[in-house]
């Protein structure tokens, strides 16, 4: 199976330029916790990605307010996927980087969707409970590393 037959397609996206507010809204407005980041939202070409942890650690923690440019708190260069990769990579490579999300680009950079844990967790026949588990709990283990 692949990453396109089990992404979301077409998710919300903010510029570098949005604030944490506006990302936070797209956020609620959107029943999500990350946050695609592109260049502007007529080319769509990823630059990085904001979560919801990175609006509370590297903003409110940090002293930072409401009106924080993006720039200033997103991930950027962030793990990809292609529509076309196979679910079972894609599933290693979120162990690997624990990483929850993944954003969708195509080949000329442009965000085009995002998978989550949540859907290999839910993707039918591609992993046994037990496999979820392990999933679930690689992507979340402590890196002492950090």
């Amino acid at each position: 199976m692949r990453i396109k037959d089990i992404m979301t397609p077409d998710p919300a996206c903010c510029a570098p330029e949005s604030t944490a507010r506006e990302a936070a809204e797209l956020m609620l407005d959107n029943d999500c916790g990350a946050i695609p980041v592109v260049e502007n939202l007529e080319n769509r070409r990823l630059v990085g990605m904001v979560t919801d942890r990175d609006l509370a650690i590297r903003g409110l923690a940090e002293g930072k307010g409401p009106d924080t440019r993006i720039r200033e708190l997103m991930t950027e260069q962030p793990t990809t996927a292609l529509a076309d990769d196979e679910v079972d990579v894609v599933r290693e490579v979120m162990i690997q980087q624990q990483v929850r999300r993944i954003p969708v680009i195509n080949g000329d950079g442009v965000c085009i969707g995002i998978v989550a844990q949540a859907d290999i967790a839910l993707e039918d026949g591609a992993a046994s409970d037990r496999e979820v588990g392990r999933i679930v709990e690689a992507i979340s283990e402590p890196n002492p590393s950090e």
